[in-house]
């Protein structure tokens, strides 16, 4: 049995008890753009169209009310600052008054969408610069 026969078998199994899918969304896009979409897609092991039918299924739940990437980054983002300035104290045998930590806590509301934008544009510029490499 060749290689093809196991990659046509493999595929059937992945079919079978699921509703067939009969519809098709048709969108056009730049060589460059596709070559970013081709790249994204094979670096998480999945043909484009399939690769391109969860980002889609995945926007469309969020936007039905479920929560958003962005939204959890800042509350981690959020979660990490409020432990940072907990934590340094006492780590040094300080004590923290109450007034102490409702302060902590309006900063961190305060400051975790800033810094969540921040640490996410850092993620970005070490993709780009990884790609460059």
């Amino acid at each position: 049995m060749g290689a093809g026969t196991l990659k046509i078998e493999s595929r059937l199994r992945q079919i079978k008890g699921r509703e067939s899918r009969t519809q098709s969304i048709a969108t056009r896009f730049t060589q460059a753009e596709e070559q970013a979409l081709l790249k994204t897609a094979e670096a998480r092991g999945q043909n484009l169209r399939e690769w391109a039918r969860d980002v889609l299924l995945r926007e469309a739940k969020q936007s039905s009310g479920s929560v958003s990437a962005g939204a959890l980054m800042t509350e981690i983002v959020g979660l990490q600052l409020f432990l940072t300035d907990v934590l340094q104290p006492v780590a040094c045998g300080e004590q923290m008054s109450p007034d102490q930590y409702q302060e902590l806590m309006r900063q961190v509301r305060a400051n975790k969408h800033l810094a969540a934008r921040e640490v996410i544009a850092q993620h970005i510029a070490e993709k780009k610069e990884q790609s460059n490499d």
